[in-house]
């Protein structure tokens, strides 16, 4: 499999955490998502059954390249030890016969720079697959000077909120990594995305923009102490169809 080309139309991209998301996401406009669990964390590999149900999920709505899946192997920071590649590694070989576009992954030096090694691992393992790099890039104040780096490692696409709480923040260093990047790697605004926000994020040239579109609703079944809780986050398709009707507007203003 090889990787998709760089898009001419900016995407818009849904993270969410199971195949009713995706289902949602697609059918509401989105043109990819990222698939992940524990969003609550930042987010962690799914397994590999919700992965599949996804792929079929997106399939049955003819989106047959829209299921890219986060890697991640657990929650706090990106500075990985051994065992942790390696799961990271082996989890991205699994994840190669799915069916899945690309996968979402990162991976940091705690001097704060990119740990090339390790994303070179990760990228060979996925063995064409799209990658993207994700928000470890955003634990940098200047994340425009490692653009060049993800550029060398032959990352495809880097989500970023320009290392602001929320992109539209950021958008002086979401510009500074777009003119860096020079066409050679698609750079995603993510990080607090609203729909009001992405006329003005897209006016940056960004290959894509990137939110959540999730509401917690409450769960009907009973919590308790053993783990429970009385909501859940689900994808709200309104809250996609917003994001698409903001880029159909962008691109007729």
């Amino acid at each position: 499999m090889t990787a998709e080309p760089l898009v001419t139309v900016p995407a818009i991209e849904i993270a969410v955490q199971d195949a009713g998301g995706t289902a949602v996401a697609i059918a509401a406009g989105a043109d990819r998502v990222e698939l992940c669990s524990a969003l609550v964390t930042g987010g962690l590999t799914p397994s590999i059954g919700t992965v599949l149900e996804s792929v079929e999920a997106a399939r049955g709505l003819g989106a047959d390249s829209a299921v890219h899946v986060l890697v991640r192997s657990r929650a706090g920071g990106f500075v990985y030890d051994a065992r942790e590649v390696s799961a990271m590694v082996r989890d991205i070989r699994a994840l190669r016969s799915t069916g899945v576009a690309g996968v979402v992954i990162g991976a940091m030096r705690p001097d704060g720079t990119v740990d090339e090694p390790v994303v070179a691992r990760l990228i060979e393992a996925a063995d064409g697959l799209h990658t993207t790099f994700h928000r470890a890039i955003d634990t940098v104040a200047r994340p425009s000077e490692l653009v060049e780096t993800l550029v060398r490692l032959g990352v495809s696409r880097v989500l970023t909120s320009g290392a602001a709480p929320r992109s539209i923040e950021g958008a002086g260093e979401l510009a500074a990594m777009q003119e860096a990047a020079g066409g050679r790697l698609e750079v995603m605004a993510g990080g607090g995305v609203t729909a009001a926000d992405i006329s003005a994020l897209l006016d940056l040239g960004l290959a894509a923009v990137h939110l959540s579109a999730r509401r917690s609703v409450t769960d009907p079944a009973p919590s308790g102490p053993g783990g429970g809780a009385e909501t859940v986050d689900r994808t709200d398709p309104q809250l996609v169809r917003a994001a698409v009707a903001a880029r159909s507007e962008w691109r007729s203003a």
